[in-house]
């Protein structure tokens, strides 16, 4: 009970976060207003640029410029909102999908993102490390945006990873950069009739959700063949978000090691006991149930999805504060190649699986 108490109240500011969070709340409702306007400017000609996008790159420009003359003033609240605001906006996030939509797609969705996303992170761990020899938090983040849901699964590991801001915007640079091309690319490929042959409308939708990084590109593509195939591409996208909780929880325990404290206890129990669970990804499972089960009225509802996206924002806002160019630039190339090439595995790997899938 002392427990559970001393972590609720952990959410809660105090008046030494006010000043941050203000800045970071401000700067988080700029993006938000900016991303629509510019949709309304260029009447939806910039596609699939979301508010998560913008907030980052302001943050970033601020970060570099303004923000270091008043850090220390700002830097409790803008740490708060990279922790327990990232962590209440994944809660929040179950407020955008039912176990409904998830039942409507079936098992063939299910098992496709279950597979893609599988594949796809083992892939990228082996191929960054071992082969790219790129940090290892750096390619833990990376494979966990390409594999899941993009910047949003990005932040949500960073707790579990314990990654710095700059490792985290490399990660989300590479989304940003490789789903929007994805979202470009396979609308044409499908047009052009390559991929007809082996992918029906309906498969369609599935191979784009399971396989594109961010929900805001996988409604561009999917919505571009028909507004059927956009529906089941987001279901099933929807379905890989839902799948964060628990990789988040297999990726705890695969970072935890046993004690070596002479002790009789085998060492799978020690690291066990010592697994930190990203309770917050377990909470946003429960708000998708109660979402499913309890009646919510739709100003509720839109209410909740607003407040989420201004959360999500506001994390995203906070990370670009804190992330500093030099730190990207020590980087180098190799987490931008190693991003390219889990691009690549999405396309045709992700698009074999589906073909495998459709088949059964």
């Amino acid at each position: 009970m002392y427990a559970l108490t001393k972590t609720m109240t952990n959410y809660l500011p105090s008046n030494r976060h006010l000043a941050g969070l203000l800045v970071v709340f401000m700067g988080s409702l700029f993006c938000l207003w900016l991303n629509a306007s510019l949709n309304s400017w260029t009447n939806g000609r910039i596609v699939g640029l979301s508010s998560l996008t913008l907030a980052i790159l302001l943050g970033m420009i601020v970060g570099n410029t303004i923000y270091p003359r008043v850090a220390e003033r700002l830097h409790v609240g803008v740490t708060f909102a990279k922790g327990q605001i990232l962590r209440l906006a994944i809660m929040f996030y179950g407020f955008k999908l039912t176990l409904t939509q998830v039942s409507s797609v079936g098992m063939p969705a299910i098992m496709t993102d279950a597979l893609v996303l599988t594949s796809t992170f083992l892939l990228t761990y082996w191929l960054g490390t071992k082969w790219l020899k790129v940090d290892k938090k750096t390619t833990l983040l990376i494979g966990s945006g390409a594999s899941i849901c993009g910047a949003a699964a990005v932040i949500a590991a960073e707790p579990v990873v314990k990654a710095e801001a700059h490792k985290v915007t490399i990660a989300v640079a590479t989304v940003v950069v490789f789903g929007t091309i994805a979202m470009l690319l396979y609308p044409c490929l499908y047009q052009l009739g390559w991929l007809q042959p082996w992918l029906n409308a309906q498969q369609y939708g599935i191979y784009t959700g399971s396989t594109i990084h961010e929900v805001a590109q996988v409604v561009v593509a999917g919505n571009a063949v028909g507004s059927d195939v956009g529906d089941t591409a987001v279901v099933t996208k929807m379905i890989r978000v839902m799948m964060l909780a628990p990789f988040l929880l297999v990726l705890s325990f695969a970072l935890t090691k046993g004690d070596d404290d002479g002790s009789d206890k085998p060492s799978l129990i020690n690291r066990m006991q010592q697994v930190k669970v990203p309770w917050f990804a377990f909470i946003f499972i429960l708000v998708v149930v109660l979402h499913t089960w309890v009646p919510m009225s739709d100003s509720f509802e839109h209410s909740m999805v607003v407040l989420d996206d201004v959360l999500l924002t506001m994390a995203m806002f906070a990370l670009g504060l804190t992330t500093h160019l030099g730190a990207i630039k020590q980087a180098g190339i190799k987490p931008l190649i190693l991003g390219a090439i889990m691009f690549g595995w999405l396309i045709i790997g992700g698009g074999l699986i589906n073909i495998g899938i459709s088949l059964i």
